[in-house]
Parts: structure tokens; sequence; C-alpha cells
């Protein structure tokens, strides 16, 4: 199989596993099959769903790098792009059909629930992510394009955080989620300390002539 077969189907089944909890929740609407409280089921999974997408958006420069198979950091923009359109999802949900919109509410809980605060931090700090993601705003921001996008890890965590103190009793989840992102945080940290030693051991003359950034945050 060449790499221009296999991103096609790294592709397909990108936009097969995204768009598929969408599909079943829509289903599960039409059909009744989301249980006794609904709502609930839709704000948990599209919740769910925007980290677990995050996270596996973090584990494309890792698994690239390992493997050395670098077509694959082309999924890597419509991956945050998926987690956006499921973190927006998950916070309208929560705000139109569980609080009626009405925002004074919606206010309210954002300055006094400090999982909430720390939830909408994160879909705040998202959108300018979502927002820059086409080529026309890597052109124009340039290097700034990935110091922006280093904005990823911070929503991550932020959202990991909001998990972790949303639930009340089972804590395994949410604290193996928050490991698994504390080993691809681990692997760029282990990646930026090589590189700055390496900066350190280069004669000076070397030091003036650096790589492009590639676009995006690693």
């Amino acid at each position: 199989m060449n790499s221009k077969t296999g991103l096609t189907l790294l592709r397909v089944v990108m936009w097969v596993g995204c768009l598929a909890p969408a599909a079943w929740l829509g289903a599960g609407a039409l059909l009744g099959w989301l249980g006794v409280n609904p709502i609930e089921k839709l704000t948990h999974v599209t919740g769910m769903t925007a980290l677990v997408i995050l996270l596996v958006t973090l584990a494309v420069s890792p698994i690239r790098r390992l493997t050395g198979w670098n077509p694959l950091i082309k999924v890597r923009r419509p991956l945050g792009l998926f987690a956006f359109f499921y973190a927006l999802l998950h916070f309208s949900v929560w705000m139109v059909l569980d609080l009626g919109f009405q925002l004074e509410w919606v206010a309210e809980d954002i300055l006094e629930r400090p999982y909430i605060t720390v939830g909408f931090t994160a879909l705040l700090l998202l959108t300018p992510l979502a927002l820059t993601s086409t080529k026309g705003w890597i052109r124009r921001l340039g290097k700034r394009w990935a110091t922006l996008h280093k904005l990823a890890y911070v929503v991550t965590g932020l959202g990991l955080l909001h998990y972790y103190w949303l639930v009340k009793a089972d804590v395994r989840l949410p604290l193996l989620l928050i490991a698994v992102f504390v080993v691809l945080m681990a692997f760029r940290v282990q990646k930026w300390a090589a590189k700055r030693g390496a900066r350190r051991g280069r004669p000076a003359n070397a030091r003036a002539t650096k790589e492009p950034v590639s676009a995006g945050a690693d």
C-alpha cells in the first residue's frame, strides 16, 4: 500500500469515526433510545467525544515521529475541527436544552461553578484555534500560527479538569484520560528538552540558521 492510498484510508476512518457519535445521537434522539434522561446522554457523549478527539489530535505528532509516516500530520487539523464541533455541541446542549437558553442562568453557572468555568474557558480558547485552522490563516500568521495552536495543550488540560471535577463518584475514566494526556505531554517535554540541548551544543554561526517552523503545534 502506497502513502497516498494509506492516507485516503486514514481519512475515511477519521471521518467515519468522528461522525459516528453525532449520527448515533441524532438517530437516538429521533428514535427515542437515549434513555430516561436524553439531555444528560447528549451532554455526556458530546463532551466525552470532544475530549477523546483532542487526545487523538495530540497523539498525531508522537505517532508520526515513532512511525516516520509524515502524511499522518494531514489529519491533525480536521481532527481539531471535529473536537471543536463536539465541544460547541456539548456547550449548546447544556445552554439550550438543559438551561432553556436562560442567559442569566448560564452566566451564573459559569461564574459560580468551577467545573463549568473551566469548561467554558476551554471552549473560549479552542474557538480561535478552530477559526484559524485554514491554509489562509496559516499563511497570514506564519510562525505565530504554531505558537497560537500550542493552546491546544491548555485546552485539553482544562477539558480534562472539567470532566474530573464533574464526576463525583467513579473517577477512574477521568484519571485514565488524564494519564494519557500526561504521557503525550511527557513526549513533548522530552522533545523540547532535546531540541534545547542541541541548540546549546551548536556553534554560534549555526544557531543563526533555523529551520522553518512546521504548520501546527507538535
